[in-house]
């Protein structure tokens, strides 16, 4: 079988026994509502509804066949953990046409971090839209209005946060020394997303879904950056003090989850370590019908990266493969539908998160 093939089978397998492994679990018994807030990994489109922001073919070519505002050559993880809620993919809340907020509304935006707090599009700013958005559904149905979603839609929805590494990356960038950003950035950036949390929950949230960041040091746009001297590579070709930094993120942010757990009563907060997961990826990847961990499958250079800080993917002379599933990287920061499939996977099989509750766990009785 064609490693494309392989991949895509294998994808498709994994899907189907992490919906097997929650099939002994009752189905939805409301209708699911999901608010999500976060960066590129997690944006729907709301870059190119915000920002007028146009990223055409080859972008969405895996799935959509068109161009959708997502970072992508298909389905980011969201759009697979919607699939298995069988609801639709959530549109970005800044969309003016075509929107269907039924099942949720997307507040992620490209480029987003924790810090500064108040600029554009910022966790906390993502968070204050929400709250507009919620009170204005509120203050219609006191008019008589009908809105996509209720108090009690608020109330039981799932609120999905999965931002920081972009805070990171830029943080490793600047030349911050490494105890810096392990003692003084990354508490202030989880300081950003704790606030989030207990903001949302006090405004009625009480189900929540926080991923971790995933290996700096395995993106092919850090590989790229990094200098001649080969020393700090693992085993599997990537950088350990990147990964050593999203290593203490994340290990740091589950504390942030499980005080926020004991603290905040009737909350559920569920964190997934999505840094295992995409490690395991490349590490492993042949074992997952991928050919190319490390290399970006749309972009610029070559071998062994294809990623070039001047030439990103669309840019003037970059070069895109044949067959993204072969790839793990799309453009050297993003993954590819494929990899994607993975991953959530992965993350539906709760094997990953702690506590162990199934993704749909919100929606049922």
């Amino acid at each position: 079988m064609a490693a494309s093939a392989l991949s895509a089978a294998l994808a498709a397998t994994l899907l189907l026994a992490a919906a097997t492994a929650g099939a002994d679990e009752a189905p939805c018994t409301r209708r699911p509502v999901v608010f999500a807030f976060g960066d590129s990994n997690t944006d729907t489109g709301g870059a190119a509804a915000a920002l007028g922001n146009y990223f055409p073919l080859p972008e969405g070519r895996a799935h959509f066949r068109r161009s959708t505002g997502r970072l992508c050559d298909g389905r980011l993880v969201i759009d697979y953990l919607c699939e298995s809620l069988n609801m639709s993919y959530l549109s970005p809340y800044l969309e003016a046409l075509g929107s269907d907020f039924s099942n949720g509304a997307n507040f992620a935006i490209s480029g987003s971090t924790t810090m500064p707090r108040d600029r554009p599009f910022a966790l906390h700013v993502q968070v204050q839209q929400f709250l507009h958005f919620k009170q204005r559904s509120l203050d219609l149905i006191t008019h008589g209005e009908n809105v996509p979603v209720d108090a009690a839609g608020f109330r039981n929805a799932l609120y999905v946060i999965d931002i920081g590494q972009n805070d990171l990356s830029a943080a490793f960038s600047s030349r911050l020394h490494y105890d810096d950003v392990v003692r003084k950035r990354i508490p202030a950036i989880l300081s950003e997303i704790k606030d989030a949390i207990m903001t949302l929950y006090y405004n009625g949230a009480k189900n929540f879904w926080v991923h971790g960041t995933g290996p700096l040091g395995c993106l092919p746009q850090k590989l790229a950056e990094a200098t001649a001297d080969d020393g700090d590579l693992d085993d599997s070709g990537c950088l350990r003090t990147l990964n050593n930094g999203s290593y203490e993120f994340n290990s740091q942010l589950c504390s942030v989850c499980d005080r926020l757990t004991t603290q905040l009563k009737g909350a559920t907060i569920v964190y997934t370590d999505i840094l295992s997961i995409k490690y395991d990826l490349v590490a492993n990847h042949s074992g997952y019908g991928f050919e190319e961990p490390l290399m970006a499958c749309c972009g610029h250079g070559g071998p062994p990266y294809n990623y070039d800080i001047n030439v990103s993917c669309l840019g003037p002379g970059y070069r895109v493969c044949e067959d993204g599933s072969k790839f793990l990287s799309w453009d050297g920061v993003h993954y590819t539908d494929a990899a994607n499939a993975v991953v959530a996977a992965k993350i539906l099989s709760a094997e990953f998160s702690t506590p162990r509750v199934p993704f749909g766990y919100f929606c049922k009785a």
